[in-house]
Parts: C-alpha cells; sequence; structure tokens
C-alpha cells in the first residue's frame, strides 16, 4: 500500500512524535542520518501521506503528526521491540521470586511496577475473574419486599446478600427464575455474568415469567459484587504529565472511567488473549478514544487467567510497552504455575 520511502518517512515521523511530542516538519525529518531524502521530496510525501490518511495536520502548526490510521499501521507493519534492558529485567524477576502471601499482593505491585516503567496507567484484573464460576443461586423469601440472595461459586466463596423484591412479583416466578438462572449462568466465570444475564438469562425470564424487566434488575443487584477489588491501577495520575493532557476536563473524563470498575471489566473481558493493541477512536469509549491501550494476557497452560493492560496518549513508546507486557505476562503465568501446580 505504500512505498518504501513513505513507510521510512511515517516511521521517522512516528518516532520523532512519541519522543518530542511536537508536530514533526519536513526539515526535521530530512536532518535525521537514516532518512536521507530533501525537505522538498520529504514534503510532498508528507502530504500524500496525509491525504491517504496517515497524518494529519494541527490547524496551528505546518508539520504532521501521526493519525490513528498511521499508529496502528505503525504497530502493525513498523514497529521494533525494544529490548527490555537489563535493569527493569531484574525488577520484575525480583518481584517473580518474592514470596508473596497473597494474589492481591502481587497484582497491586505489578500494577506499581508497570506505571513507574512506562510512566503511564497501569490496569489489572486478577485472575480470580477468569477461574472463580457460578456453583449455585438460591433466593429465600423474607418478606414480601425483601429476599435473601445465595451465591455459592465453584471455590467453595458463599455470599449472602438481602435484595429488595417488587411487590407484585409472585413466589412462583421467584422459583421459576432460579431455575433458569441455575441452569443458564453456572459453571459462567464472574467476569461474564453480567453480559449472560442482559442476553441470554433474559431472552429466558421474557418468555417463561410476567414482569421480567423487574427480575433483570432483581438478579443485577443480586449478582454485583465487590468488584473494585478485583481491578487494580497503578498510576492512575500520569496523565497529567502527559503534554497531550493539558486539558483538566479531558484528564477528569478519562479519571471517571477508571473509577467505574465494571466498565473496565466488561472493556477486558471483550478483548481477545495475547498482546493485543487498541489506538484512539479504536476504542470502544469516547473517554479515551485519545488514548491507546496496550493489553497481554497472561496464561497456565493455554487458558487466559487475567489480563495486564497499560493506557497511555496515542503517542506512547509502542515497542517499549509491548516488550514490558510480554514479559511481564510470561512471568506472572510462571508465578502463578507454581501457586496452582
Amino acid at each position: 500500500m505504500l512505498t518504501d520511502r513513505q513507510r521510512m518517512i511515517l516511521n521517522a515521523i512516528v518516532d520523532d512524535y512519541i519522543r518530542f511530542a511536537e508536530p514533526v516538519g519536513s526539515r526535521s525529518i530530512s536532518k535525521r542520518g537514516d532518512v536521507g531524502f530533501s525537505p522538498a521530496t520529504i514534503r510532498n510525501e508528507m502530504a500524500d501521506l496525509e491525504e491517504l490518511g496517515f497524518l494529519e495536520q494541527p490547524h496551528t502548526s505546518a508539520g504532521r503528526v501521526p493519525s490513528t490510521k498511521g499508529y496502528r499501521y505503525y504497530v502493525d507493519n513498523l514497529i521494533q521491540l525494544k529490548q527490555v534492558n537489563d535493569e527493569d529485567v531484574g525488577v520484575v524477576r525480583s518481584f517473580v521470586t518474592d514470596k508473596m502471601s497473597q494474589m492481591e499482593q502481587v497484582i497491586q505491585h505489578t500494577a506499581m511496577i508497570l506505571s513507574n516503567m512506562t510512566n503511564y496507567t497501569s490496569i489489572l484484573l486478577g485472575p480470580e475473574l477468569y477461574n472463580t464460576s457460578l456453583k449455585h443461586f438460591g433466593l429465600i423469601p423474607l418478606n414480601e419486599t425483601s429476599a435473601v440472595a445465595i451465591i455459592v461459586t465453584n471455590t467453595g466463596h458463599v455470599e449472602n446478600r438481602t435484595i429488595s423484591i417488587p411487590p407484585d412479583l409472585k413466589l412462583d416466578d421467584m422459583q421459576k427464575m432460579v431455575n433458569i438462572l441455575n441452569t443458564k449462568l453456572v459453571g459462567v466465570p464472574l467476569i461474564r455474568l453480567k453480559a449472560k444475564l442482559y442476553s441470554e438469562v433474559g431472552q429466558e425470564l421474557e418468555r417463561h415469567v410476567d414482569h421480567f424487566e423487574q427480575l433483570l434488575s432483581v438478579l443485577d443487584s443480586a449478582l454485583s459484587s465487590d468488584e473494585e477489588q478485583r481491578v487494580f491501577l497503578g498510576g492512575a495520575t500520569n496523565m497529567l504529565s502527559q503534554p497531550e493532557f493539558k486539558d483538566v476536563d479531558k484528564v477528569k473524563t478519562i479519571l471517571d472511567l477508571l473509577d467505574e470498575t465494571p466498565t473496565i471489566m466488561k472493556m477486558f473481558s471483550a478483548l481477545p488473549s495475547g498482546i493485543q493493541v487498541r489506538i484512539g477512536t479504536e476504542n470502544d469509549h469516547k473517554a479515551i478514544s485519545d488514548c491507546s491501550l496496550i493489553t497481554a494476557t497472561y496464561s497456565i497452560d493455554g487458558e487466559a487467567l487475567g489480563t495486564i493492560g497499560i493506557l497511555g496518549p496515542t503517542r506512547m513508546e509502542y515497542g517499549k510497552v509491548i516488550s514490558l507486557l510480554d514479559l511481564m505476562s510470561k512471568d506472572m503465568g510462571t508465578l502463578l504455575s507454581r501457586w496452582y501446580k
């Protein structure tokens, strides 16, 4: 699609913009030893790259910046992964050998390490989200307006919580609801319960139970758990140090999203396994349409147990972040295999 010269110039523009956070002009590119073209030639190629959608020109500058399409082409075709330096490898490996007593400590420590190494925001979902599933659901009426919901997981954890019941809900409908829930949701990982609730379970309730909309609300309350304990953030305010986020309202929107734990969980659960790169408007949420999100899953024997993510500006050091996440996710898998086996 692009000529070799266009690829070289696009690569140089992305590299310079990542380093300096300023629109890149043809003269600065021509001074690079690895390009070797005149400013006029580079200007023409930059104009073509802009017409093709790989570059954008801020109205206040004669230089160009990469577009989402430009970053995507860079990540898919031009990026050179950076070798993690010995010092960073040492930090990661010392973390793996630390004898931490709880998984929560490991996740928190990982979030801190990644945010410190990258100066971006790290987001981690712990393994309990993936390997803990619903084993049984029960509902015991207390009176006409309340009941106790009993949730049992495959790990033996039992939760009891009091929930409100719509006044016109019949006991027969409650029992039908419990039966449908145990048929449809047993064995489903906790992270995917809500998605199943509003798809398969909702459709089944609509066919067999009156007032199914009210029942969905009841089930939503019953299945809500302490999700905040399963998502860990590191360096949430690191966005403030990035020049493109000087707009306080923009940063506030991002920080508000990071506080919405169910949204973060849903966003991560929809991502495929392995290393994934979402750039700018490729992200589903408008709050991070000016950001890039890179994620990696950590696994045991090919089964994904959790996800590590780095959120930063689209002007992100992709090569460094991808290399770090690859190293960290593999070492997390190594650590977890010692615990689970």
